[in-house]
């Protein structure tokens, strides 16, 4: 099978041979194309009364090397580039796009409730930092009990190395890590593993360096809206149908053209639309009507307003727009726990952060409506208690709270690591959807710091501005302490955050691998199958220390009620006696005994997991 997706922007090859190329450029009267590496030949574009300009050119082909020249001199790249191999300030390349013969065309995609989400850089996943050795790694994930990957953003940024939310070519994989066809081997083996792959896109802002834009489509942002990136992106205001096609286009081509099985959409609560019908709700249903009518496509949010009217479900249990969202609820609460740091958001969690574990196990969200202290007093989240709890993608750690950091340090590094693990079990075993961060099932002791290669002038200002964003914490008031703040631009920085694969079979280190496997078949055998139905929050009690959870699962062969899974766990200090035993057969227990009265003997970061069959008490 050979896979395209069919769109009115850059470069498309024509059934008879030669290539169309389009631009919307609504600014400038005339744009001048240039076809060649060396010794470019200029051809006239067409313009129309919309602002499109657009040339069609029999003898061009693939690899042939493209940039567009403005009336001013200035020559930009194709914003809708397929392929940049020289950056995204070089010329664009054209690609067929069904060079690459897909191997696993059965695929279908998975039910969302059987994921197991990894995120990984691919920069920094492997020494290497390419698509192809991320390629090698991921049988190991899949025997792990890994279900799906969530690669951070791959539109091409400026520079060899960034986290990917820097982008400013939408469409073209990050040549550094290389080709498109080697992501799409990339997906296509992860697929042929039973893996999903989502792709986390950026439709809030354009990177700093390499967005070529205003000079010649200024009608792309809406200075009514701002954002910490300037002007927003325009989806509301005049020439938004170009704009939101652009988009909605962008979603189409990664699921169509390389088969991924979905989107995370990075902070949609920084896109500003006050259309009718907002464009993540648009991008939804052109994947629903397109490519999720032959398969499982999914879309995860990031959304720090818990905005649950995006995760609601319809009759039939399906959702109409995003799948689920990121749950920051869920870490904050855990890194408090864990951790005992409350600077910042976490302050929002401090109060009693076992019981707000525990809300947040049962419900999803913490914040659903109530007022936040750390917003000022601002009311924040919608009522979630009638979501299923796969619409929460929950964890421990993500790029964003480990290289955040000023140092990048993992919560292992941090925090007391039997209450990391047991916060971990917790999730396991819970209806959420768990995730890891790269390195987190072997207990990295790499750090993942921020890093970028940004030309001259914009990286000294963002070294910076991260030191002195450091400069409010009471650690970093001192001058010398924020000059050991690492230099994102610097190429050490980078590479010391890349993985150490030699820890994977390190004694140090195997030791958790080999038990979250466990804890994984054993979710994936006696849990998964039960999950398909749930909704509804559960029941939670938190009393020194001690969390109790219960959740009512579903019987989805008959439509009725379901087992329940109870889950116990101590935070508290030292061993409790006495506990009384949650109903059911066990399914997981570590570091708790059964005393001869029948009880329970609960040490410090102990766990039990029970399944409890309707009807029985």
């Amino acid at each position: 099978m050979k896979q395209a997706h069919a769109m009115p922007f850059g470069a498309s090859l024509l059934a008879g041979g030669g290539v169309r190329f389009a631009l919307w450029a609504p600014a400038v009267d005339q744009v001048v194309l240039e076809l060649g590496a060396q010794q470019p030949a200029s051809h006239a574009m067409r313009r129309d009364a919309g602002g499109w300009h657009r040339l069609e050119l029999p003898d061009a082909g693939p690899g042939d090397a493209y940039r567009f020249r403005l009336p001013d001199g200035l020559r930009v790249p194709d914003p809708a580039s397929r392929f940049n191999p020289e950056d995204v300030h070089g010329a664009s390349q054209v690609i067929d796009p069904k060079a690459h013969a897909w191997q696993h065309a059965h695929w279908r995609g998975r039910p969302w409730e059987e994921a197991v989400l990894y995120e990984l850089h691919v920069g920094t996943f492997t020494v290497e930092g390419t698509y192809a050795a991320a390629r090698a790694r991921l049988p190991a994930l899949a025997e792990l009990g890994i279900t799906a990957i969530e690669l951070m953003p791959l539109a091409d940024f400026p520079g060899k190395r960034n986290w990917g939310y820097d982008g400013v070519l939408p469409f073209a994989p990050a040549a550094s890590y290389g080709t498109p066809d080697a992501l799409k081997a990339l997906v296509d083996a992860a697929h042929g593993l039973g893996l999903m792959v989502l792709i986390d896109v950026v439709y809030n802002h354009f990177g700093p360096e390499g967005n070529y834009l205003h000079a010649y489509c200024p009608q792309f942002f809406n200075p009514k809206h701002q954002t910490p990136w300037g002007s927003a992106i325009n989806y509301d205001g005049e020439g938004a149908r170009t704009v939101r096609d652009f988009f909605i286009h962008n979603a189409l081509y990664w699921v169509e053209e390389f088969r991924f099985d979905g989107l995370r959409m990075d902070a949609i609560h920084a896109i500003r639309d006050d259309s009718p019908l907002h464009i993540v709700q648009e991008i939804c249903q052109a994947l629903h009507a397109g490519p999720g009518q032959e398969r499982h496509v999914h879309v995860v949010l990031e959304n720090d307003a818990n905005q649950a009217s995006f995760l609601a479900r319809d009759a039939r249990g399906r959702p109409p727009c995003a799948t689920a969202q990121w749950n920051d609820d869920l870490h904050h609460a855990a890194h408090v726990l864990t951790t005992g740091e409350t600077d910042g958001y976490y302050a929002d969690y401090a109060d009693d952060p076992v019981a707000q574990f525990g809300r947040a196990l049962a419900q999803g969200f913490v914040y659903q409506g109530q007022p936040s202290a750390f917003r000022g007093g601002e009311r924040r989240g919608e009522d979630a208690s009638r979501l299923p709890l796969a619409a929460f993608v929950s964890y421990l750690q993500t790029h964003d709270q480990v290289g955040n950091r000023a140092f990048g340090e993992r919560i292992q590094a941090i925090g007391e690591v039997g209450l990391v693990r047991a916060a971990w079990t917790c999730l396991v075993f819970s209806p959420h959807v768990p995730m890891l961060f790269m390195g987190e099932e072997f207990e990295a002791s790499t750090p993942f710091q921020y890093f970028c290669d940004f030309g001259p002038e914009l990286a000294s200002a963002v070294a910076k501005g991260r030191r002195e964003e450091f400069g409010r914490f009471k650690a970093f008031a001192d001058e010398a302490a924020r000059a050991r703040i690492p230099d994102p631009n610097a190429e050490s920085t980078f590479m010391a955050s890349k993985l150490r694969w030699e820890e994977w079979d390190d004694p140090l280190h195997e030791a958790w691998r080999i038990q979250l496997g466990e804890m994984l078949a054993l979710r994936r055998q006696r849990l998964v199958p039960l999950f398909a139905g749930q909704r509804g929050a559960g029941r939670f009690q938190a009393e020194d220390g001690l969390l109790r959870v219960a959740w009512t699962l579903a019987d989805t062969t008959r439509g009725l009620e379901g087992p329940r899974l109870h889950l116990l766990a101590h935070f508290g200090e030292g061993p409790v006696e006495g506990v009384a035993l949650p109903p059911g057969e066990l399914l997981y227990a570590n570091a708790v005994e059964r005393d001869g009265s029948g009880t329970l003997r609960v040490a410090r970061g102990g766990v039990f997991v029970a399944l409890q069959e309707p009807g029985l008490a």
